[in-house]
């Protein structure tokens, strides 16, 4: 696992494994940490000398345990104010897992996440069975998710002194939310604008839908000092808006010509060329 600061309130922590990212997200007046952004590998944060006030939330959440279970002295390492609350991206999975880390912790989510939720009971807890034993993992609870809060998209929530934006962000599945965090310059975009995986099509998603996620995420991309995807590299505005782009053409070619259309440059792997098979089954479904 590795940490960064993006911001004196902002903590990007990327998994070991799918290049899983999370945001450790302080919404305070609390006085600046250094800037300096430097990736480290034994968690060593800049944080404030004061005592910590103000909230704090964690955007999704990394995957494994030995991860999970170093998120809450990372939190006091960090000198951020004890958790406030989980946020989820969207009803994926990989994405849930929060409450491994911070039990009790009430966790928010769009509403089309919290109703793909309840439609679905048990598959999250399925689907991490799946990864735990292909990976001969053992963790030491089960996942329990609690009914999460369903919050409404678009809106605003207050993270102490601070308030984030939520964008509805529909396309990669039917359900989801990007988190837009003005006062840090920071996007998380969920499994949108991933530098290491072609757009992809999950339960309910849809080339139109993804398309207009992407055109709703534009202006905010190009105000974006830092974009955080699901899976892949952090990102500056130039970047991600070149990416995005790409990702535009490449959903209006798979709507187009489907199993002919062309995957973007960087991203023509065996796994890639998998995952653009699915699509094209997931159009024909």
């Amino acid at each position: 696992m590795r940490a960064r600061a993006l911001h004196a309130d902002a903590l990007v922590i990327t998994s070991a494994v799918m290049h899983l990212n999370c945001v450790l997200l302080r919404g305070a007046a609390a006085p600046a940490a250094p800037s300096q952004a430097a990736t480290i590998e034994v968690i060593e944060v800049p944080g404030s000398s004061t005592a910590p006030v103000g909230e704090s939330f964690l955007i999704d959440c990394p995957a494994l345990p030995d991860e999970l279970a170093m998120l809450p002295s990372l939190l006091e390492q960090a000198r951020f104010p004890p958790l406030s609350g989980l946020l989820a991206t969207h009803a994926d999975w990989d994405h849930l897992l929060g409450p491994l880390a911070f039990p009790g912790a009430p966790l928010g989510c769009a509403e089309s996440s919290a109703r793909r939720l309840a439609a679905t009971p048990g598959e999250a807890q399925r689907r991490l069975r799946e990864f735990d034993e292909g990976l001969y993992l053992e963790r030491e609870r089960p996942l329990a998710l609690r009914a999460p809060e369903p919050l409404p998209v678009p809106g605003h929530l207050e993270i102490g002194a601070s308030e984030v934006e939520l964008h509805q962000a529909e396309g990669h599945t039917g359900d989801g939310m990007a988190i837009w965090a003005p006062w840090a310059g920071v996007l998380v975009a969920g499994d949108y604008l991933s530098s290491i995986e072609i757009p992809t099509l999950g339960p309910g998603g849809s080339t139109d839908s993804y398309i207009l996620t992407l055109q709703r995420l534009r202006p905010l991309v190009a105000l974006a000092a830092h974009v955080v995807p699901g899976h892949g590299p952090v990102l500056d505005s130039s970047a991600a808006l070149e990416l995005l782009d790409q990702d535009l053409a490449y959903l209006a070619d798979l709507a187009e010509n489907g199993a002919r259309a062309e995957l973007p440059d960087g991203r023509r792997s065996r796994e890639q060329r998998r995952l653009h098979a699915c699509n094209v089954a997931a159009l024909s479904a």
